[in-house]
């Protein structure tokens, strides 16, 4: 069921060719909001809540952002602190660099870190899996600990290294699952969140999810 608002929060879905943004819009209605897929860069900026999805290279995923504008929106949007989520490689393009092949691309640079193969014995890793998000999650507040949600991909991040020395600054809050090692799952970072998974083929638990997101906005 479609959940209704009076005035429901506008997200636009940032559409540059590299993302299941049908998938997107439809989840994100379900969970209340307002949605529209376009790469317009005002209604980008303008909108409550930014979403970037990606699928694909980490490369090709950078080459389309960065041709469509999309890193100079994530970058002016976060330093206003409005609110931007990414999803799948969506989230993995937040980091420094990625690794595919042994060739290594820049990222945004968001958080530092380098999303290099998943270290398993099964690749890719495809299928339902649960997380470990921390107690104060905003993201999974409402969710069970064995709640399951829908990861596809091969790559991802290991090592989280940003550290946060300022008390007047929330730190970080990472969550992890694990498969052959663990790895990033979802970060919660200010105005930025973002999901290694796809919260839009969760279910209802990742409509959920979305809905906690939408209500942020």
């Amino acid at each position: 069921m479609e959940l209704t608002s009076v005035n429901p929060k506008r997200v636009v879905v940032f559409d540059y060719g590299f993302g299941n943004v049908r998938s997107a819009e439809r989840a994100l209605a379900r969970a209340g909001a307002d949605v529209e897929i376009t790469r317009d860069y005002d209604k980008a900026m303008n909108a409550d809540g930014l979403l970037v999805p990606g699928v694909g290279a980490f490369a090709a995923c950078m080459d389309g952002l960065r041709a469509a504008r999309g890193d100079w929106v994530v970058e002016r949007r976060l330093a206003g602190g409005r609110p931007v989520m990414g999803i799948c490689v969506g989230m993995q393009i937040l980091f420094a660099r990625g690794i595919e092949h042994g060739v290594e691309a820049e990222g945004l640079d968001e958080w530092p870190g380098t999303v290099g193969p998943l270290q398993a014995d099964v690749v890719p890793h495809m299928g339902w899996n649960t997380v470990e998000a921390p107690a104060d999650s905003q993201l999974f507040a409402g969710l069970d600990a064995d709640a399951r949600f829908y990861f596809v991909h091969s790559y991802a991040v290991h090592d989280w290294s940003l550290e946060t020395h300022n008390p007047l600054i929330a730190a970080p809050k990472v969550t992890w699952s694990t498969h052959g090692k663990p790895f990033v799952a979802a970060v919660e970072n200010g105005a930025l969140w973002a999901t290694q998974f796809h919260p839009e083929k969760s279910g209802d638990a990742g409509a959920q999810l979305l809905t906690n997101w939408i209500e942020t906005l």
